[in-house]
């Protein structure tokens, strides 16, 4: 059965926690010293710790994310360092090591979790002298503290910051659903309030007619945490002389023992031929929209803090086409319906909503059910509140796998989401992209509790390759943009009327808008952490390299203030360091997968689709991805896909 997601005391919970630890030291020391080699006396019991630490933990670190305050801030960071210390002696346990070596098992899960263990314990250390691992353990130590202050600078930054708008001309033309949300009484007077918070932001960024104020939104955001400068700084040594004390040349180097990539060549070589297939289209969706400015308002000279702004307008012009036509079709409770019915449909399961502990009154849980018998559970967290870091993520909590004891553990996940909340005149009201983030994170979702594996190490997204782990959400969100997809759910929130095919047929005729230029973009990141971490970079030569990669990359070069890496949580804090590429390598992936599963009519082929359940989401990481897409559809996934999905063709090469 399911735990329940509550925390009975923040100031004992890291002393709750030191006592656990303490008492799995000492089982996991007998498991040690004892003359039990089977897998079954030895790795099965270890997972079940894994479960039970995980089980404890995931609550504040979800609160800490979801509810940050002083007191989940306190204890969270009292609790980092005593983890990281456990974590540290684990993998530096020799005796351990040399057990684990022993055991043989003819079960196929099993022999994945003895190679994955030992895969992991030589990439921890165990093989270093004393000196040295002690080393290792003080790095793992403070990257994990870093990996928070990170974090934690950057949330200060984006809640403390307002941008007050008093006259309401410059709010004039703004979607009224963000109107509503900014609107605000200060001392007797109507102020429209804008924050760093995306839903805020992109509201002003993408519709706010007064250009100072979009300077004004857009330096506040892209010069947030300074003090993250020196941060970084020791983040990339610490990751540099970890790298190195284990033998590999780079970060880069040891970050690909675990990935689906092969070598540094592959990745830098695939980057840089999508940037060069990109590029062409890229110069011309910019001189177009350059004109369009140019045109309508006079702009000489495009600068970064337009790009969203006349990009929106060029759409509408171009297509006319705007989110606001389609927000008020996607009303959030709807569309979560509606994706929830899909998904049931499609991998032929059942979501009963249930009234559980949760952490705060807007959460939505449900239980899943598969043949009538009990499967999972799932958290929605969809709206978007001071005390919660931005951004969207799928959170794991507990795990599908069969325990020591021969139980049988059910899996729970969270979806956290920062979609514009309610206000008095209207509900939340989704715009397309919200859509297309929640199919996302659905995605990762299922992968998690489609788990079917008996081993909890490999079960689920547990060891699954980063390169290769956004797949699963990556192909579920290429559906959002399908007309039949969409019209189970896109209904007006005043009027109950069906969207209407014309608006269908423009969100998927406007989704390859500016597609080069947004691949471009996120080849320029990728590249940036890449090569960030294949040597060490410090102080102003991480800014230089991110210079000279936008050479090449950014054809609209950012103002010289812009600090893009101060706010780079997925490298610094989110743990895609030298793996920010993920995004693209598993899209290849998922492009070639959905194409083998689209049919005529733009939704699932049924069949395609429950091979894909049973194939790649049940078997989680008990094999390579590479294997599992084989067994699914016989062959490799080809690159071509991907260009094929954004709509660009690579150049014609003429012959002479």
């Amino acid at each position: 059965m399911f735990q329940e997601f509550k925390i009975d005391n923040l100031k004992t919970f890291p002393k709750e926690l030191e006592v656990m630890l303490d008492r799995h030291r000492k089982i996991i020391d007998e498991i040690t010293k004892s003359d039990e080699t089977s897998y079954e006396k030895v790795l099965k019991p270890l997972q079940d710790l894994d479960e039970e630490r995980e089980i404890f933990f995931t609550p504040l670190s979800h609160l800490n994310a979801v509810m940050n305050s002083p007191q989940t801030q306190q204890a969270y960071e009292e609790c980092i360092p005593m983890l990281s210390k456990f974590s540290s002696q684990m993998a530096q346990n020799v005796e351990l090591f040399k057990k684990i070596e022993q055991i043989k098992t003819d079960n196929k899960e099993a022999q994945k979790v003895i190679k994955n263990e030992i895969r992991d314990f030589v990439l921890s250390g165990v093989n270093l002298p004393e000196n040295q691992k002690k080393r290792m353990e003080e790095i793992s130590l403070k990257l994990s503290e870093l990996g928070n202050q990170f974090s934690q600078n950057l949330l200060n930054a984006t809640k403390t910051y307002e941008l007050i708008i008093e006259d309401e001309k410059d709010v004039e033309g703004m979607p009224q659903s963000d109107i509503d949300t900014a609107e605000e009484m200060r001392d007797d007077k109507t102020v429209y309030c804008f924050s760093l918070q995306i839903p805020s932001y992109i509201a002003y960024m993408t519709y706010g007619p007064n250009r100072t104020y979009r300077e004004t939104l857009y330096k506040a955001y892209n010069t947030r945490a300074p003090q993250n400068a020196e941060v970084i700084d020791e983040i990339l040594k610490l990751k540099n002389e970890k790298a190195q004390l284990l033998g590999f040349d780079n970060y880069a180097a040891y970050a690909l023992e675990k990935r689906d990539a092969s070598s540094q060549e592959d990745v830098i070589g695939f980057l840089e031929d999508l940037a060069m297939q990109s590029i062409p289209h890229a110069q011309k969706e910019l001189e177009e929209l350059q004109a369009f400015a140019s045109k309508t308002d006079g702009i000489d000279k495009l600068e970064s803090y337009d790009v969203a702004y006349y990009s929106e307008k060029l759409k509408k012009e171009k297509f006319d086409f705007d989110d606001t036509m389609t927000k008020p079709y996607f009303e959030q409770n709807r569309v979560l319906q509606g994706l929830l019915d899909i998904v049931s449909e499609l991998f032929n399961i059942e979501f009963k909503n249930i009234n559980v502990p949760v952490w705060h009154e807007c959460v939505k849980s449900f239980d899943i059910y598969e043949n009538g018998d009990l499967a999972g559970r799932i958290y929605f967290d969809l709206e978007a509140r001071k005390e919660k870091q931005g951004g969207a993520w799928m959170n794991d909590w507990e795990t599908h796998y069969i325990d020591a004891k021969g139980n049988q553990h059910l899996p729970s996940a969270f979806i956290v989401c920062n979609f514009s909340p309610a206000s008095k005149e209207t509900p939340s009201l989704l715009r397309h992209d919200d859509v297309v983030t929640l199919f996302h994170e659905m995605g990762h979702a299922i992968h998690h509790l489609f788990g079917k594996s008996k081993e909890r190490s490999v079960s689920g997204i547990n060891a699954v390759a980063w390169d290769v782990v956004e797949f699963p959400s990556q192909f579920l969100e290429n559906f959002a943009y399908e007309g039949p997809i969409l019209k189970r759910f896109a209904f007006h929130y005043q009027s109950g009327k069906p969207i209407d095919e014309s608006l269908l047929y423009k969100i998927k005729e406007t989704k390859n808008y500016q597609a080069a230029l947004g691949m471009l973009r996120q080849v320029e990141f990728a590249l940036f952490d890449f090569k960030l971490h294949q040597k060490l970079h410090e102080g102003d030569e991480v800014q230089k390299l991110l210079d000279t990669i936008r050479e090449t990359t950014a054809l609209l070069k950012p103002p010289s203030y812009s600090k893009f890496q101060h706010g780079f949580s997925h490298i610094f804090a989110g743990g895609y360091a030298a793996g920010y590429y993920s995004y693209k390598w598993a899209e290849v992936l998922s492009a070639d997968a959905f194409y083998e599963c689209l049919d005529k009519e733009g939704g699932f082929i049924q069949h395609r689709a429950e091979g894909y359940k049973e194939c790649i989401l049940s078997q989680g990481g008990s094999e390579e991805m590479s294997k599992l897409y084989e067994m699914w559809l016989g062959r490799t996934p080809e690159v071509q896909s991907l260009i094929k999905l954004y709509g660009i063709q690579p150049p014609v090469i003429e012959e002479h």
